[in-house]
């Protein structure tokens, strides 16, 4: 507990007005494999419990590209890539399957659940699971990798109304049940644009959106998805970022009130970025600046 009650005071009536603007909203967020750490998971647990409290709705959707590395190199396999996408055949869909599903998402869910007083609330959701996530193959040369064609919205506001808090792994499924490796960035969009939700927040192992990719202090704090779209056509920002600036400039193009790319490294970033005046990433918002 702060020793300072004024401060204390402060930055609760500070959250006020983001508290009454953003209660019964959906945000989406997305942890990537390189944020996740056991200390840091328990901050993103707190604050997602917190804005739950408050009527925040939040639906966590993770990768988890570094833990399916470790386990492929561990079994003797070696990580192929095509355009930043994981070229996933049978063997390597089955890893990533046991590190998604069995491993991160269920210590995802037990680390939320070990925060809650009362009875648990976070629940693990595959994108296979009822259908939520319909895949449809991206490419031949890739394998097993596919893009969302449809998100069954519906199971997440279910969720969402009996007071839980989702969980999703990428793993879709086509209509015959064949699974597919899903990019959580892409996943993540079309799960915030099938909700409306009001904010997809990115939480990653960088400060947000560099103008200098070396140098972190050059954080571009706010821009428009028409901005962002003219960087990535003309190179000026770092090739591992483009998956993920073009899904929150889909999203926002989508329906979502903003996209958010956030130091997943500091603790409870997701509550300064949301419910302070300060915030502490990039924004992304739809049409002119205000």
């Amino acid at each position: 507990m702060s020793s300072n009650p004024a401060l204390t005071a402060h930055v609760l009536v500070e959250a006020l007005p983001y508290i009454q603007r953003f209660r019964g909203k959906n945000v989406v967020v997305k942890l990537g494999g390189a944020a996740i750490d056991k200390a840091l998971d328990r901050a993103l647990a707190q604050d997602v419990l917190l804005l739950r409290s408050v009527g925040v709705n939040c639906v966590l959707v993770h990768g988890g590209g570094p833990q399916v590395d470790a386990l492929m190199k561990k079994m003797g396999k070696t990580p192929e890539f095509k355009d930043g996408l994981r070229v996933t055949d049978e063997e390597t869909l089955r890893i990533v399957r046991m590190v998604l599903v069995g491993e991160v998402n269920r210590d995802l869910v037990a680390t939320i659940n070990r925060e809650t007083l009362a009875d648990p609330v976070a629940v693990g959701v595959a994108g296979e699971d009822g259908g939520l996530l319909v895949t449809k193959p991206r490419d031949p040369a890739l394998g097993f990798v596919g893009d969302v064609a449809e998100v069954r919205a519906e199971r997440l506001h279910g969720l969402l109304e009996k007071g839980m808090a989702p969980v999703v792994s990428t793993i879709g499924a086509d209509p015959s049940g064949q699974p597919y490796n899903i990019n959580a960035d892409e996943a993540a969009m079309a799960i915030a644009v099938a909700m409306q939700a009001e904010k997809i927040v990115y939480l990653t192992a960088a400060p947000g959106l560099l103008a200098d990719p070396k140098n972190e202090s050059s954080l571009i704090q706010r821009l428009t998805s028409a901005e962002l779209r003219d960087r990535i056509a003309h190179e000026s920002v770092s090739a591992g970022m483009i998956p993920k600036l073009r899904a929150c400039a889909d999203a926002v193009d989508g329906g979502v009130g903003s996209a958010h790319i956030i130091d997943g490294r500091v603790p409870h970033a997701l509550l300064i970025e949301i419910l302070t005046d300060q915030g502490i990433g990039t924004m992304i918002t739809r049409g002119p600046r205000e």
